[in-house]
């Protein structure tokens, strides 16, 4: 079991409204043994949009992986400047931790620049579902307890048989961020996973377009579509599928999931991990 656990925000600050949820999360936590530690970069300070600055961040983060006790780093933030820590973090001290960095949304470009630096897995997950801030919290306790039910999301193929890989990716938008970086996951044989919480056909083909032109689409090994939650709102036609198939290699495996992205029912997946997908 875990024994220690950091709390951080290494994008948009938190709402001081929201410090409900983070005292449920530190509450829940504790019930089961973990000690939390807080970063000092959480809620917005003197009626700013920040929680510090960009260094000011970092080094909380760093704070967290420097700590031989701590075993995970639980990101409960999401928006828009997670990548202004990038410059500032410590990579080789990052690989020699033993802690894992949880989060979803914009820390999509933390996860995989951790990936692209270290060669260390990380956890695209939002541990704040574990509270009532969303309306699955009951059974998001449970799966974080059994961390083979978190940890299992059903796919289905609905181009190819099978597929295998490293896992990269995460959230379209703030994958992309990434492009042209020393930071973007070399692609080549990987599994790339995408999801979307905002957006519909118009900025998806933005999107699609980009990683087409970065030469992605001729390297994976198969896509892997998550919830595109706006786009799924609003019925959207194309929809997702169709959408990406004509971007993509017809030989391209291609497989979905219900159970990945910004829903609060969503499971946990390791980017950096190798898995096989098969039908």
């Amino acid at each position: 079991m875990i024994k220690k656990a950091g709390i951080v925000a290494c994008s948009d600050a938190v709402k001081k409204e929201h410090k409900k949820y983070s005292d449920e999360l530190v509450g829940f936590l504790r019930s089961i043994g973990i000690t939390p530690l807080l970063s000092s970069c959480i809620y917005k300070k003197n009626g700013s949009i920040f929680s510090g600055t960009s260094k000011e961040k970092a080094d909380q983060l760093m704070r967290m992986f420097s700590d031989p006790e701590m075993e995970e780093i639980y990101d409960i933030s999401g928006g828009d400047m997670a990548n202004e820590l990038l410059d500032d973090l410590d990579y080789e001290r990052i690989a020699a931790s033993k802690a894992v960095l949880w989060g979803y949304s914009d820390l999509t470009a933390v996860l995989n620049a951790i990936y692209t630096m270290t060669g260390k897995k990380s956890v695209l997950y939002q541990v704040r579902f574990l509270t009532s801030f969303g309306g699955s919290g009951d059974i998001q306790r449970q799966r974080f307890q059994n961390r083979e039910e978190l940890f299992s999301p059903s796919f289905e193929l609905v181009r190819g048989d099978s597929m295998r890989g490293v896992v990269v990716g995460g959230n379209i938008r703030c994958f992309l961020k990434l492009a042209g970086t020393r930071y973007f996951p070399e692609l080549e044989g990987k599994l790339l996973l995408l999801e979307a919480h905002s957006g519909e056909v118009p900025q998806m083909i933005t999107y699609l377009s980009q990683l087409r032109q970065l030469g992605a689409f001729d390297k994976v090994n198969g896509i892997i579509l998550g919830t595109f939650m706006s786009m799924e709102r609003g019925n959207c036609v194309p929809d997702i599928t169709a959408l990406v198939k004509k971007y993509i290699h017809p030989q391209t495996p291609v497989a979905l999931t219900s159970e990945i992205g910004h829903g609060d029912d969503s499971k946990a997946i390791m980017i950096g991990k190798e898995i096989k997908i098969s039908s």
